[in-house]
């Protein structure tokens, strides 16, 4: 493992040992040098590790005597449990999301309102060799047509990596797409019909929002709990209300929330008992953060009414739109749709993505980001609990690339974007996340940027904006 990474890991254990409480306040750390013996690296990588954890407040040094357990760092309490109406106005804040998806790609602003990794974070370089790579393997360089069911390379890498979550897909299974809301878009057709209700979570992406409504559905919004998800007890309540369900079940957007196993087994049970078709929106599930990616909801599928859908656009190249779906039952009217809508997906980021699943650069590439992006959402955490105003609550990710961030209800976050973009800062308010008049004291930032000292200023400055509003 490079230097640059080793301090990490290892700063990022000590972390969890502290915030778990394992390590507690005034405990004495290990000397450095004791820190050197135990994991084989040099002081300067050992007295690294300890500025680090000094940076998030989680320890202190003291003349003469060594570094401690710091008393001071700050674990915010968790935002409440969502509480949509049963049936609230369905009204879609397109001007809002407009306003914010246009700040995309334009200079000097920190963006973070985005939920997609900076490009620093990604392996650009290895992407582009292997883009030669493959134009080399393919028939005419990638010009002619991919078959409708997709690259079989990249089929058989993706079924291959299902035993990581509990599945046992083959090739056959799956079916390529455009991208993940291309996939979700794909499933939604297939299994719904206009005027038909779907269940979803609440808050929940907007792109989700944006196209069920273009399909004519429903929407009907689940109570959600920040850390485990939508609420098994409150689906069960509405099941007869409802022809579909949509779950991002492993850290959504924007709560970041993981719905345990045994939650998302009972959610596959009772959906199953109904015959409702569950659309799984697994786009996170590779950047878990602690040792071992969670399972999926298709894992738990027995009669094929689980559509497990994903994609590399949050982990390895958004811009490429490889994407991909494992329809079950449903495989027929996804591949007609396709043919319809599609004729084929991309044959080069295909084979591009394909190279790098096969070689296992992709799995390396994760590893490196997911600690980074660990690393991330800690500094964020502590940077908001030290600078924002009182009443500020925030979610705990294990996982994902966003940090739900909820405020004093006296504080509007449509108002806050407002300031805040005049300050060159873009974040994503509450409101975007809902239907329904809720989430206006809340907002979705994406720590998915690399931290720098600048970063940092722009967070604490956002706090300072927020308190203005009281």
């Amino acid at each position: 493992m490079k230097k640059d990474f080793l301090y990490q890991e290892i700063s990022q254990n000590i972390a969890r040992l502290i915030k778990n409480n394992v390590l507690k306040a005034g405990d004495r750390l290990p000397s450095v040098r004791m820190l050197c013996t135990a994991h084989g690296i040099s002081m300067n990588t050992a007295k690294r590790v300890y500025l680090e954890l000094e940076g998030q407040s989680l320890i202190e040094s003291k003349p003469q005597s060594g570094y401690f357990v710091s008393g001071r760092q700050k674990l915010l309490p968790l935002p409440e449990t969502s509480r949509p109406l049963p049936a609230g106005s369905e009204e879609e804040p397109e001007q809002l999301i407009a306003r914010v998806y246009d700040n995309m790609g334009k200079p000097g602003l920190t963006l973070f309102s985005i939920g997609v990794p900076d490009q620093r974070l990604l392996p650009v370089a290895r992407l582009n060799k292997e883009m030669i790579q493959a134009t080399r393997r393919l028939s005419g360089g990638g010009t002619a047509y991919e078959e409708l069911q997709g690259n079989e390379k990249l089929r058989l890498a993706i079924a291959a990596r299902s035993f990581s979550w509990g599945g046992s897909l083959r090739e056959k299974d799956i079916i390529t797409t455009a991208g993940g809301m291309n996939a979700l878009s794909f499933s939604m057709m297939a299994v719904s019909k206009p005027g038909q209700t779907i269940a979803v979570e609440s808050p929940v992406y907007p792109g989700i929002l944006q196209l069920a409504r273009s399909l004519g559905l429903r929407v009907l919004e689940l109570p959600t709990h920040p850390r485990t998800g939508i609420e098994p007890d409150a689906l069960k309540k509405v099941l007869p209300q409802i022809h579909l369900c949509l779950l991002v079940t492993n850290f959504s957007t924007p709560l970041g929330s993981c719905m345990p196993d045994t939650h998302k087994r009972e959610v596959v049970k009772l959906l199953a008992e109904r015959n409702i078709p569950l659309i799984e929106d697994d786009l996170y599930g590779d950047l878990y953060f602690g040792n071992s990616r969670p399972s999926c909801c298709k894992a738990y599928d027995k009669t094929g009414h689980v559509l497990w859908c994903s994609a590399v656009s949050k982990t390895l190249a958004p811009g490429y739109r490889v994407g991909w779906v494992a329809p079950g039952r449903y495989k027929e009217q996804l591949l007609q749709l396709k043919l319809s809508h599609a004729i084929s997906s991309s044959a080069i980021t295909q084979e591009v993505v394909a190279g790098f699943l096969e070689s296992g650069r992709y799995d390396h590439h994760l590893r490196k980001m997911r600690r980074t992006l660990q690393h991330n959402c800690d500094h964020y955490t502590q940077t908001i609990a030290g600078h924002f105003p009182p009443g500020t609550r925030t979610g705990r990710p294990q996982g994902g690339l966003t940090l739900w961030v909820e405020l004093d209800k006296r504080i509007n976050t449509t108002d806050l974007y407002a300031s805040a973009i005049r300050q060159h800062i873009s974040i994503a308010p509450g409101r975007m996340f809902t239907l329904q008049q809720q989430f206006e004291n809340c907002m979705r930032l994406c720590f998915g940027l690399p931290w720098t000292d600048e970063l940092q200023r722009k967070l604490q400055q956002l706090g300072r904006i927020a308190a203005m509003q009281l």
